[in-house]
């Protein structure tokens, strides 16, 4: 495939509650060697995981600022309490780093600086883009259910750089409740982080016993890993500046890699889909939305052959 020009990658937040110190490894690993330009940091699901890792984040931020990565802080997707207010704002308040508002109540404190927008926020049309980009969003990374014709529009609207999630389980919904504490018989207020014990998700069955989503603690996720690989090209003329490759608890420096080896025009389309697959192991690639189909299915041909 052609190289296509000039496209950033992006490594968005870790959505699982890894051990600390397997989370503060995953971050050494990355600054050190992961071929991205990019790196999102912070909690975006729950809340009650971050104590855990809120002291750890000016450490991070440095290394990977050492190591020559754009940083950018992420918030919760989900803000319910005044406590949870509060961490926001003070979020919004860093200096130093780019911040990512994933709830709409933290524009209001972002106001005066420039922002990035992430997936959980619902900008699936051209309204709600020149509303954010009016108010300083300067990148915006699209709810991953949009379909291509709906990436063109907001590619080509120019309000404001358009990211695209490439690779991984994609985030569908977040609910106040938590199931994957309901599925252990507790409540989320005394969940005892039971979401830990499932690194990449636990997998959720229909009624007749088929595998068909992922829960992470308060968050709903597909069940397979989206893989955009084939629409890099496609996704690159209609103007997306940037692909964002989401966590997985898998070899990610080599998934970058993969995405890098492909911008540059060093692998191609079935090189690049036969090694992510063999780094993913068992579980099934998606990419239905893009295609304007059910998020599950996965159209193995290109955008440009259809």
């Amino acid at each position: 495939m052609s190289k296509p020009n000039n496209m950033r990658l992006t490594l968005g937040p870790v959505l699982y509650n890894w051990p600390v110190d397997e989370w503060r490894d995953f971050y050494a690993r990355i600054a050190d060697e992961a071929a991205v330009d990019t790196v999102v940091v912070g909690e975006t699901v729950c809340a009650k995981r971050l104590p855990f890792f809120e002291a750890l984040l000016p450490e991070i931020i440095e290394r990977l600022q050492s190591a020559g990565k754009d940083v950018v802080l992420a918030t919760l997707g989900l803000i319910m309490t005044e406590k949870e207010r509060e961490v926001a704002a003070q979020h919004a308040a860093t200096e130093g780093v780019m911040i990512e508002a994933n709830d709409i109540s933290v524009v209001a404190a972002l106001a005066g600086r420039s922002f990035h927008v992430g997936p959980m926020m619902n900008v699936y049309n051209e309204g709600p883009l020149a509303f954010l980009a009016g108010r300083g969003a300067a990148r915006v990374t699209l709810p991953p259910e949009l379909p291509a014709s709906s990436v063109s529009v907001l590619a080509g609207a120019g309000a404001a750089e358009i990211e695209v999630q490439a690779f991984g389980r994609v985030p569908l919904a977040i609910s106040a409740r938590c199931y994957h504490a309901r599925a252990r018989n507790l409540h989320k207020d005394g969940c005892q982080y039971v979401c830990a014990e499932d690194p990449d998700g636990m997998t959720v069955e229909t009624l007749d016993g088929e595998p068909f989503l992922a829960v992470n603690g308060v968050q709903t996720m597909s069940l397979s890993y989206l893989n955009l690989a084939a629409e890099v090209e496609s996704l690159a003329a209609m103007g997306v500046s940037g692909l964002r490759l989401s966590p997985q608890h898998m070899d990610m420096v080599s998934v970058s890699q993969v995405f890098r080896d492909l911008l540059d025009g060093r692998l191609s389309i079935d090189e690049a889909d036969g090694k992510i697959a063999a780094l993913s192991g068992d579980v099934p690639f998606s990419n239905g939305f893009f295609h304007g189909r059910e998020g599950r299915a996965f159209t193995a041909d290109s955008l440009q052959a259809e």
